[in-house]
């Protein structure tokens, strides 16, 4: 089981974190970030199938999100979160600890492109889950995102997720629907600076030198699998496509075969 605290962001706003301890000593240290609308609390199996493996996990939510400070899914600029990131970092970075970055979906895209900038604290490994990196949205919405995130940042825009894109198990998108604390709207200007992170993400992703595994199920409609390819030919990296899967491997099939092959390719990355 998680504990949790509350912490402050680095302009004051209060950041709500989950964590998983090992019953050891910590062979890594993990920050794993949450995608699009979620929360935290929707990892409790990840953070726990990490902590079994020897890991020190901290989940946080996202500002605007779960229990953390802010209006409600909404960012004034994308560096916010990396800030926040950043923060949540140092919280769980420990000295001659290798230090590991998880991201799924916008939580990917968050953990790349701050994986990306050099005025960053660099995680040893790098692994994405369904990053984020393009979007598959009717031209409506990126026009909405581009123009009213800078007119009017705060409108709400619908996300228009349905359960079944989610994951194969129904029951996945009943919880998900069931949860007072995931939102199904997002504001104009967290759609804009995202959208402009996905394309600088992108632009920049000769980066990312350091070992990566990226792991996508093969059915997303979310987040277009062919888009993580993009991954696939930089020099350190690995790429698990999986037969069947939607949008949130961790949540196929009890997340088993997901999270075996996240904690085996660290194993063998660790020496472990």
């Amino acid at each position: 089981m998680s504990t949790t605290a509350i912490h402050s962001a680095p302009d004051g706003m209060d950041q709500f974190t989950r964590s998983w301890m090992p019953p050891r000593d910590p062979r890594a240290s993990i920050v794993l970030v949450h995608g699009l609308g979620e929360h935290s609390g929707r990892y409790e199996h990840v953070g726990g199938h990490l902590a079994a493996a020897g890991f020190a996990v901290d989940a946080t939510d996202l500002r605007g999100h779960g229990r953390s400070g802010g209006p409600r899914a909404h960012m004034e600029s994308f560096d916010d979160v990396l800030d926040d990131l950043e923060a949540s970092v140092a919280r769980r970075q420990a000295p001659g600890v290798p230090f590991v970055l998880i991201g799924h979906s916008l939580g990917g895209l968050i953990a790349a492109a701050y994986t990306e900038d050099p005025a960053r604290t660099r995680p040893d490994l790098l692994v994405l889950s369904a990053p984020a990196i393009e979007a598959t949205l009717p031209k409506v919405k990126l026009v909405m995102a581009r123009v009213m995130g800078r007119l009017t940042p705060k409108l709400a825009i619908p996300n228009g997720l349905s359960g079944d894109q989610l994951s194969r198990d129904p029951a996945v998108g009943e919880a998900y629907f069931g949860d007072s604390l995931v939102l199904t709207k997002t504001s104009a200007r967290f759609g804009r600076e995202s959208l402009a992170a996905m394309t600088d993400t992108r632009a920049n992703v000769a980066r990312l030198t350091l070992p990566l595994l990226v792991i996508h199920g093969a059915e997303d409609t979310i987040v277009p699998t062919a888009s993580s390819g993009v991954f696939a030919g930089l020099p350190d990296s690995e790429r698990v496509v999986f037969p069947g899967f939607r949008h949130e491997s961790f949540n196929e099939e009890g997340g088993a075969r997901a999270l075996e092959t996240v904690t085996t390719w660290l194993d063998r990355r660790l020496g472990g």
